[in-house]
């Protein structure tokens, strides 16, 4: 027994060396099948699309055409734009908020430690995983064939894909929660709102904002396209502009969606650092 478990895990070399194991390890055949697989995919997408090397050539002569006819950008019209930026950023607002607020209890029902029963919680995993699944881009040309054009479409799309993202992610938290306080609170007889709120809330509460914050961030970045396909927003501007080349127009909606964005975006990181806690998201 000894000896089992004092033997090296090297071999000795013929000079009494121990040889250091490898460090690079033959990959399985079934990875070297995939890799082959995925690389004769690419190239028969290459074939089969019969790209135009041609056009491809000319696709820096063209930017550079739009560059020096977008520069300087058009502000006469900075009313009208900005108005519609307002209405984007309101329609991610609400999307999102009535996203995460319907999160909380499709995460309930999906979470297998708070599910009343377990078929529901995979019934209702299958629900946000096809949510989740259709781009934003499709669920506003969906809304826009049920309620027609406008904000209320947008608003529609924000919110099933935030209910898809946010309810996985609150539900894979929930499941996170230890056993020991749920039970705790269930044994005295307590309903599922005291459980939530006595146990899954206070656990899971930074998770929840962090998700909800990231939502708001990619709703924001999302809603500003959603207008290219009739669902209100800064995006319906954007499609004419281009079609009818006038570029400084586009410009100035592009400078207006970065603005807002990395406005956003800094926006998130100071509420998370007050949330969490500068020590926290120290190293």
């Amino acid at each position: 027994m000894t000896d089992t478990l004092t033997k090296p895990s090297t071999t000795p070399s013929s000079g009494g060396h121990a040889e250091p194991p490898a460090r690079v390890k033959a990959p399985r055949w079934t990875s070297v099948a995939i890799v082959v697989l995925l690389l004769a995919l690419a190239g028969h997408g290459l074939y089969r699309m019969d790209i135009s090397w041609s056009r491809a050539m000319q696709g820096p002569e063209n930017i550079w055409d739009f560059m020096t006819s977008s520069v300087p950008p058009n502000i006469s019209r900075w009313d009208s734009l900005g108005a519609l930026m307002l209405e984007t950023l309101e329609i991610a607002l609400i999307g999102t908020v009535i996203g995460v607020g319907l999160s909380l209890p499709a995460a309930l029902l999906a979470a297998q430690n708070t599910t009343p029963f377990l078929p529901v919680a995979w019934v209702m995993r299958f629900i946000l995983t096809a949510f989740r699944s259709v781009p934003d881009l499709v669920w506003a040309l969906i809304f826009v064939m049920a309620v027609g054009l406008g904000p209320l479409a947008g608003i529609l799309a924000i919110t099933v894909d935030v209910l898809g993202f946010a309810g996985r992610f609150f539900a894979e938290r929930i499941e996170e929660v230890e056993r020991g306080p749920l039970d705790a609170i269930r044994s005295t007889g307590a309903g599922v709102l005291a459980v939530v709120s006595g146990a899954v809330l206070p656990a899971s509460f930074a998770s929840f904002t962090a998700t909800s914050l990231y939502c708001l961030e990619k709703s924001i970045r999302g809603a500003t396209i959603l207008g290219m396909v009739g669902a209100g927003g800064i995006g319906m501007e954007l499609t004419p502009a281009f079609n009818l080349r006038q570029y400084d127009t586009a410009l100035m909606i592009v400078i207006l969606i970065l603005v807002v964005v990395l406005a956003a975006e800094q926006l998130s990181t100071m509420v998370r650092r007050r949330m969490l806690g500068a020590d926290q998201l120290m190293r």
